[in-house]
């Protein structure tokens, strides 16, 4: 297909927003897309392009003292009825408006339009974020390709409304089990009803108090949470086992053997198996980037609220932000869309940060 990524458009942000959005590219069919990026930062002079799979990274290579990264997930969750986009006054309509093509299109406008920033500048731009981590591609390049991802600081243009949310939280799922003993159910005495045995679970769970953690001025409030119960056998035959599927969000003071410790001890006396688990990332604001950069947006940080990719750039010892004009609570809606202004305001933020004084 010709590509759509036209000079005209790479030259408005908002232009580009939409024409990114107009790419189908649901997770794990980025190819379209990732074609269409590479072959715009391959006429790039002052850059130089690599991809692996349907990842697609491009960098300066100025001399500069820093590095920092500018990274955004090509793909979307699957389509809902809202694509293509539409416009609404100063509304974007689409699948991937606000998660997180506006982002992308920050991006891949500055590396176009800033042949000299202040900073050397990678541009990451990464498959299949919206599904299992084995397919992500920023796993995939840190396992094959790290020497890609070397830089003092990174800023992921995730949602954020406009605002930095810094460092993410933790996540541990485990599931707690309680056990019985099976018994017909007309005569019940002679088994131990195990779903019953799960009421003091989830008396634990409605009694929790969740903690509020202060890191570097912004604010984590952590959650646990029932998501999901299993048991029973048949209709007519007392349980002799209950599932309680758990979701622990926790922040980042905590590692993850800190985390899976306090579910043990809230659930003290019940089998308890970590199914998943991944650490989060600290605000990392005393960068001197971070610094400059939160001079630039002019507005505080606040602490993110959810997991983000940040963490594996933390695990590599790369302090990361998140930030983009979407609007978080949009993501994965049907009605997902993102403010005009918001591109245009968050455009000139970065470019305010990343331009020679």
């Amino acid at each position: 297909m010709q590509n759509p990524l036209t000079p005209e458009v790479l030259a408005d942000p908002v232009a580009l927003t939409r024409a990114l959005v107009d790419i189908e590219s649901v997770s794990l069919n980025e190819k379209a897309i990732a074609d269409c990026v590479e072959d715009v930062l391959r006429g790039v002079p002052h850059l130089t392009t690599y991809r692996h799979s349907n990842t697609v990274m491009a960098r300066t290579d100025l001399g500069r003292a820093s590095r920092v990264v500018l990274a955004g997930h090509l793909d979307t969750v699957p389509l809902n009825d809202n694509f293509p986009s539409t416009m609404r006054g100063d509304l974007m309509y689409g699948c991937g408006t606000s998660d997180m093509k506006s982002g992308v299109a920050f991006a891949l406008h500055l590396a176009v339009s800033l042949p000299d920033p202040r900073y050397d500048v990678t541009y990451f731009f990464y498959e299949a974020e919206e599904i299992e981590s084995k397919y992500n591609g920023l796993t995939l390049v840190s396992q094959t390709h790290p020497e890609w991802l070397d830089a003092d600081f990174a800023v992921l243009l995730e949602p954020t409304y406009g605002i930095v949310e810094a460092g993410c939280q933790g996540v541990l799922r485990a599931v707690v089990t309680t056990h019985g003993e099976r018994a017909h159910a007309a005569r019940s005495w002679h088994g131990v009803n195990a779903i019953h045995g799960a009421g003091e679970v989830l008396r634990r769970l409605g009694a929790y108090e969740a903690r509020r953690v202060t890191i570097d001025g912004c604010d984590y409030r952590e959650g646990l949470n029932a998501v999901r119960i299993t048991g029973g056998v048949a209709g007519n035959v007392v349980p002799d086992r209950c599932e309680i599927e758990v979701n622990y969000r926790y922040a980042p003071d905590r590692d993850p053997a800190a985390a899976e410790a306090h579910l043990r001890e809230v659930f003290a006396g019940f089998d308890l198996a970590v199914t998943d688990s991944a650490a989060g990332a600290a605000p990392g604001l005393d960068n001197p980037a971070a610094q400059e950069f939160l001079a630039a947006v002019g507005a505080a940080p606040i602490g993110k609220l959810g997991w983000t990719d940040v963490a594996r750039f933390a695990a590599m010892g790369i302090p990361a932000l998140n930030f983009g004009p979407g609007d978080p609570n949009l993501a994965h809606h049907k009605d997902e869309h993102v403010e005009l202004t918001k591109i245009r305001d968050g455009a000139a933020t970065l470019h305010r940060w990343l331009a020679p004084a």
